[in-house]
């Protein structure tokens, strides 16, 4: 998986198709990403003593397939590469631009 938390991607299938937003979280042994406010989903809370039963929304995971990132340079999305910098340290760079992501 070529995701790190934080970073900005665009859903390319489904039914959220064509939306923009951040990853929250990453479910690597699924391959499933949290996005915040997409893919939301109402979930029942039961009253607990101090706080009454209520509906909830919250975001459900979504398959990494269906996601790809964007590129920090043109806001276009685009595939995730693999280099090295002068340092010898691997980065993830832009198959669009040849940018770094990071």
């Amino acid at each position: 998986m070529n995701f790190k938390t934080g970073d900005k991607v665009i859903v390319i299938a489904g039914k959220e198709k064509g939306k923009e937003g951040k990853i929250t979280k990453l479910l690597k042994s699924e391959n499933k990403v949290i996005i915040e406010n997409i893919n939301l989903m109402k979930k029942h809370q039961k009253s607990n003593g101090q706080t009454p039963g209520s509906i909830v929304e919250i975001e459900s995971p979504m398959d990494a397939s269906n996601v790809m990132i964007l590129d920090p340079s043109t806001k276009t999305r685009t595939r995730v590469g693999h280099s090295t910098d002068k340092n010898g340290k691997k980065i993830r760079v832009s198959k669009k631009s040849n940018k770094s992501i990071d």
